[in-house]
This record gives structure tokens, C-alpha cells and sequence, in this order.
């Protein structure tokens, strides 16, 4: 796998912790150069530095996902700094957690913003230049909320729900490009999101972020021949289908 990442560029939003900063490492680990994209620059910066520690290739840039402005000024940077973007990995998200009836306008909007827009605005920017080189792979980190339900959880399964839609679509307006489109749906993961929205679950019980790079690299490793759309990837735990 190192072999096949050696000098792609790689961006992942999110970076700065849990799945993210796992993912991001993961890539750098494998060779690529990858840009550690997020709002928290204390941890963008340490992540950088821990990758170049490490003997890997990074470059924290900030950006606010839900800021059109600050999207195409971080897509512009790596034009200057890499000329070429080749893995995305829309990973930045994130939830509130109430019943529907307690949940305001102004938080349902904020949850739309950063998951589907955010995946919207990346995922844009991004085609801008692999369609042109006829090559690049989008991954979105969705959730099970993508395709289930749960209760206090309604934000965010409208937000999930549509970051799978602009999947599907990216997918399909991709694929004549070259381009290659595809989902992961975790279950559970030991991240603090899960914490806030679900402290029922037993921690020994959760997927770890390790499990979702793991994915990615799955994707990533496959013959230009094969796409796959979407993976979910579920606790062991938990009930099938």
C-alpha cells in the first residue's frame, strides 16, 4: 500500500481528532502527503508535527467547512503547495442530541452545515481538480444514521441522511471522470461524539477509529477496476442487518 500512495495527495477535514487524526496518520504512515485539515490549529499542528516526527508528510491548514470562503481558500493553498489533490476524506462532522421537539432551528441548520454542507463544499472543490487529471477517490465517513434512525438523534440523521444522497450522486457525475465515490457508515465508535450521544453504550463494546482508517485503506487498496459504494461497518455486538 505504501508503494501505491507514494507522493498522492491526500486531504482530510476533520483531522484534528478521533476518526480524523487516526485517518491522517494512517495515510501518512502509508506514504502519502497528506493535509491535515480542521478548525483547531493546536491540534492540526501537533498532528503535522507528529506525522514529520514520525518520518511521514504533512501540512496543517485550517478551514471552517461551512464557510464557502474558507473552503476554496484551503483547496487554493494546496494548489500552491501540491498542485494536485488526489484522496479526499470528508470526515468533519458534527451532532446535537435532543428530541425533535427540543431541538432549535439554529441547531438543526449548525448539523446540516458541517456534515452535509461541509461534504458538499469539500467534495466540490476537490472534483474541480481531479476531473481535470481524469483521477481521484472521495471517501465520505457517514455513519449508520445514514440509512437507520435512533432516538434524540434527529439532527443528525437528517444530516447523515443527506451526506449518503450527495454520495450517491457524487458517485454517479464521478464516474465518467475516472473518479471514484464511496461511503463508510461506522456503527459505534470510541470517539467523544459517542460519549454525548450515546452513554448507554459500554465503551469495550465500541469500534475504534483504528477500525474506519482500516477502511479507508481498504478502498484505497483495490484495483482501478472494482468501486465499491458504501460500507458499514458495524459493532460486533450489535444487531445485524
Amino acid at each position: 500500500m505504501s508503494e501505491k500512495l507514494d507522493g498522492k495527495v491526500a486531504v482530510v477535514t476533520g483531522a484534528g481528532r478521533g476518526i480524523g487524526r487516526v485517518i491522517a496518520q494512517t495515510l501518512a504512515d502509508n506514504g502519502a502527503r497528506v493535509v491535515v485539515a480542521a478548525r483547531t490549529n493546536r491540534e492540526i499542528l501537533s498532528l503535522a508535527a507528529k506525522i514529520t516526527r514520525d518520518g511521514g508528510k504533512a501540512a496543517p491548514i485550517y478551514v471552517d467547512i461551512t464557510n464557502e470562503a474558507s473552503v476554496e481558500k484551503l483547496f487554493a493553498t494546496i494548489d500552491d503547495d501540491f498542485g494536485r489533490v488526489d484522496i479526499l476524506i470528508n470526515n468533519a462532522g458534527m451532532g446535537v442530541f435532543s428530541h425533535i421537539v427540543d431541538c432549535s432551528s439554529e441547531d438543526f441548520d449548525r448539523v446540516l452545515a458541517v456534515n452535509a454542507g461541509g461534504t458538499f463544499l469539500c467534495s466540490r472543490e476537490a472534483l474541480k481538480r481531479m476531473i481535470p487529471r481524469k483521477s481521484g477517490y472521495i471517501i465520505n465517513i457517514s455513519s449508520i444514521l445514514g440509512i437507520r434512525a435512533y432516538v434524540n438523534q434527529g439532527a443528525y440523521t437528517a444530516a447523515k441522511h443527506g451526506v449518503m444522497g450527495l454520495t450517491k450522486t457524487l458517485a454517479i457525475e464521478s464516474q465518467p471522470h475516472g473518479i471514484r465515490v464511496s461511503a463508510i457508515l461506522p456503527g459505534g465508535v470510541n470517539t467523544e461524539m459517542i460519549q454525548k450521544s450515546r452513554p448507554d453504550l459500554d465503551v469495550s463494546d465500541l469500534l475504534e477509529p483504528e477500525d474506519i482508517a482500516g477502511a479507508v485503506m481498504y478502498l484505497l487498496g483495490l484495483s482501478e477496476k472494482a468501486s465499491v459504494d458504501q460500507i458499514y461497518i458495524r459493532r460486533r455486538n450489535s444487531s445485524p442487518f
